[in-house]
């Protein structure tokens, strides 16, 4: 069967929705989007099976580990940087990978899982995959956006409006604990879809309804689950991505950051101690637009001593997601931190 993965004016705003509410029930959405239930029910469906679409739950590193992510920068020997690519994806630390032109060969964005395990990573499990020549790695001091707070900008207010007290507005939970084994289980029917519901996670968990929906939003208000849309970029217009390096005077480094978290490219933006110190990985339309955004943009920050930047080629994995181009595989977490059990999904 062919999948046509060109979206029309209704799927883009359909996404943009979601982006912003993305556990709204289906009537809310097709009163946002001028639409019927029926037919965005449809559009939502097939956006999934077609594998366009995800709606998941974006879990916050302390849960997976005790350590901090790295950006790590890696060389490898000529010809084999496809078989050094699809190694990294395979390894459960492993959140991003992509094959890169500029920095480096391939940029991967690990999380180890505890922090004994950093050196051993670094120092010897990366550097003896087959293939690799060298490695460089940037430690993540602080996060200063991420990839959920990346949204389509194609709603006016008022259609924003229709979606009412369903929209996430990002702001901080009330507190992280450690997830309870129930909560943990929830957690992971959460990851998987996002938008589950109490009568399906009772099923799931064998708990009553009113147990499983006091469960779910108890994880989204202390935002140890983050629900968050997965769609390639490329599907919504923006064909090149590019990670960008930044040298910053230390006095300068806030001020970089927020200018830089507030530009509308911005997909990950964290404060790092390494090769550089702040590292921003964005999405743009075309070359043009990079080009404005390095000329003109990055000008308008004082302090950048240094710049070096990745084009991203081909993304393989993606928050812990397969990707075959524009079509992804099945969420699937790492072994969360302290758990004798593997991820499902």
């Amino acid at each position: 069967m062919t999948v046509q993965t060109n979206l029309d004016d209704l799927d883009l705003d359909l996404i943009a929705a979601l982006q912003q509410a993305p556990r709204a029930p289906v009537n809310v959405l097709a009163e946002a989007l001028g639409s019927s239930p029926s037919t965005v029910g449809r559009r939502l469906q097939r956006l999934h099976d077609d594998r366009l679409v995800r709606v998941i739950g974006q879990v916050d590193w302390p849960l997976f580990s005790g350590a901090h992510p790295r950006h790590v920068w890696i060389t490898t020997v000529p010809g084999r940087l496809q078989e050094v690519a699809r190694a990294l994806a395979e390894r459960p630390e492993t959140q991003f990978v992509a094959m890169t032109a500029g920095h480096a060969d391939i940029y991967c964005v690990v999380l180890p899982a505890g922090r004994d395990h950093v050196r051993d990573l670094l120092t010897h499990e990366i550097p003896s995959v087959p293939g690799v020549v060298s490695t460089q790695s940037d430690l993540v001091l602080r996060p200063v956006i991420r990839a959920d707070a990346w949204r389509l900008d194609r709603l006016p207010p008022d259609r924003l409006a229709a979606l009412g007290s369903h929209r996430d507005d990002g702001e901080e939970g009330s507190g992280w604990a450690v997830p309870t084994p129930q909560e943990m289980a929830a957690v992971r029917l959460l990851h998987h879809n996002a938008r589950t519901g109490s009568s399906e996670v009772a099923r799931e968990l064998g708990v009553s309804q009113s147990t499983a929906y006091r469960l779910i939003q108890s994880l989204l208000e202390r935002r140890i689950v983050r629900p968050r849309v997965e769609v390639e970029p490329a599907l919504l217009g923006m064909g090149l991505e590019a990670v960008v390096s930044l040298g910053v005077t230390p006095g300068a480094i806030a001020d970089v950051a927020g200018l830089l978290g507030a530009h509308p490219s911005a997909r990950y933006v964290s404060v790092v101690a390494g090769g550089a110190s702040i590292i921003h990985h964005g999405v743009f339309r075309d070359e043009a637009a990079l080009a404005d955004f390095l000329s003109v943009d990055l000008a308008r920050g004082s302090g950048v001593t240094d710049l070096r930047v990745s084009v991203v080629l081909d993304v393989l994995r993606r928050y812990w997601i397969r990707r075959d181009g524009v079509f992804l595989g099945d969420p699937r977490l790492p072994l969360p931190y302290g758990s004798e059990e593997g991820a499902t999904g």
